[in-house]
């Protein structure tokens, strides 16, 4: 904890100039005591740090003074920024970035570390390209050059003009004011406003990007984590969801929340079973994910869908049912 505070303390003091050790310590959440303490153990660390004395005295850093790391260019300093969240550099078109970000990481460590650094890296691993049966995980990315385009826009506040395919519809220019980008189980997205009104796209359909010469129309500050929970509440009550009834099996179950839009209800049965009620984001999809889950759910409402699985399924036996002879090309 307390080399944790010395790094900030120093970080403190790269970023505002001279600080007093009362405004230190606020900024620390400790006591004053306790910054005197830790101005001298740098000092006999050999950072050059110095008091200075008077009304508006305080202590500072030599002004040649700087940390090892350096160069990190504007793409690599947000890439480091986003990669706790799952693909974050990915997502958003920075994963090059944050590769080129993590190597002066590791030559900005002393000697003796970077080996320990260098293997401790191949003993973690963090979202492999397959699970545990092998299957596939489908990470929903936008081209480069486009993601690049909509980050830029993003982070500098300006309009964005984007090539949008909306599902169902044929691609079309539209003209965004962007508020943020968002990953969620590895799809990105634009939330944005258009002529005022609220807009979310998916980055993987929008098809080419431009960013415009003004500035975009919004807030200052904005509370992304809110803005999100916000569009995902008028998603669901957007009126086309479909809702299910369903018995699941325990050990299904926690695929069946994954893939739905929302869960209504859960309810645990003696037999190890749960009586859940789902929404999904239209038919399509309902009956997609309930056809994956096979024996281990069983839809009990709407009716039709489970005609359309009996059917599915009655077909697939059907089809199953005699050997068929091999042929050769």
């Amino acid at each position: 904890m307390r080399a944790d505070r010395l790094v900030s303390l120093v970080l403190l003091l790269r970023q505002h100039g001279r600080m007093s050790a009362s405004a230190l310590a606020g900024e620390l959440e400790v006591s004053t005591r306790t910054v005197l303490r830790d101005i001298e153990a740098l000092s006999s660390a050999g950072v050059p740090v110095y008091a200075e004395r008077g009304r508006h005295g305080g202590f500072a850093l030599l002004p040649r003074f700087r940390t090892e790391l350096t160069g990190l260019s504007h793409d690599e300093a947000l890439a480091l920024l986003v990669a706790g969240s799952r693909r974050g550099g990915q997502s958003f078109g920075l994963g090059s970035a944050l590769a080129s970000a993590m190597l002066k990481v590791v030559d900005a460590l002393p000697e003796g570390h970077r080996a320990t650094a260098a293997g401790a890296t191949r003993r973690l691993l963090i979202d492999p390209g397959t699970d545990l049966l092998a299957r596939g995980v489908a990470v929903d990315e936008a081209p480069d050059a486009v993601a690049s385009e909509v980050r830029r826009a993003v982070v500098t506040g300006h309009r964005l003009r984007i090539h949008y395919e909306a599902v169902g519809h044929d691609p079309r220019w539209r003209t965004v004011d962007p508020i943020g980008l968002v990953t969620v189980r590895d799809q990105g997205y634009l939330l944005a406003t258009r002529s005022g009104a609220d807009r979310t796209y998916r980055l993987s359909r929008i098809l080419a990007a431009e960013v415009l010469a003004e500035p975009a129309q919004r807030p200052d500050r904005v509370d992304l984590d809110q803005v999100w929970q916000d569009r995902s509440a008028q998603f669901r009550a957007g009126g086309e969801l479909v809702a299910v009834r369903v018995r699941v099996d325990a050990a299904r179950r926690d695929e069946l929340v994954r893939t739905a839009v929302a869960v209504l209800s859960d309810e645990s049965e003696p037999d190890g079973w749960s009586r859940l009620e789902v929404t999904f984001q239209d038919r399509r999809h309902a009956r997609w994910a309930l056809w994956q889950l096979a024996t281990g759910a069983e839809v009990l409402d709407p009716p039709w869908l489970r005609t359309d699985l009996h059917e599915r399924a009655s077909a697939l036996a059907t089809w199953y049912a005699e050997p068929r002879e091999r042929t050769t090309g």
